[in-house]
């Protein structure tokens, strides 16, 4: 069979690799039932569904005829490496690294390490804006995971709290 469109194709077969990646994750989990779920409940649920949105998407691909195929263009690789490092740096800053003997800095530096490193992945950036995109996104975050759902985590380096 041919493909008649390339990004519909490879972007079909994106989600159904992830689909099948979540759900195979979540049976690591109990799962439970639809009347009482347990945590591995909605990932699988996500994956199955993601899965079957990337298996029509790729069979649409390779059926329904466009004008042009709808070739893939050429890598953005300043875009793809600034999201990559921005989440990873994320991530460690707000887990630590142990193994090298770096703490954690907490919710609120992590947040603004990730909008600034990740907004540069843009053509223009400004720093008054991203910013006060991170202000605003590091108070909704404070707000949603601290005060509302009360979860334990580091909010500020030791360093500044003692």
């Amino acid at each position: 069979m041919k493909i008649k469109s390339q990004k519909d194709f490879f972007s079909g077969l994106m989600f159904l690799i992830v689909g099948i990646g979540f759900a195979w994750g979540a049976t690591n989990y109990t799962i439970g039932s639809g009347a009482r779920m347990g945590p591995g409940y909605f990932p699988l649920m996500l994956g199955i569904l993601m899965a079957i949105l990337g298996a029509v998407l790729t069979m649409t691909a390779m059926s329904v005829e466009t004008e042009t195929g709808d070739p893939i263009g050429k890598w953005a690789w300043k875009p793809l490496g600034f999201v990559i490092v921005a989440n990873l740096l994320f991530g460690i800053l707000l887990g630590g690294l142990p193994s090298i003997g770096l703490p954690a800095m907490g919710l609120i530096i992590a947040i603004y390490a990730l909008v600034i490193i990740g907004s540069m992945a843009g053509n223009e950036f400004k720093l008054v804006p991203t910013i006060i995109l991170a202000t605003v996104l590091a108070i909704g975050s404070y707000i949603a995971f601290i005060w509302a759902l009360k979860l334990q985590m580091q909010v500020w380096p030791t360093f500044i709290t003692g």
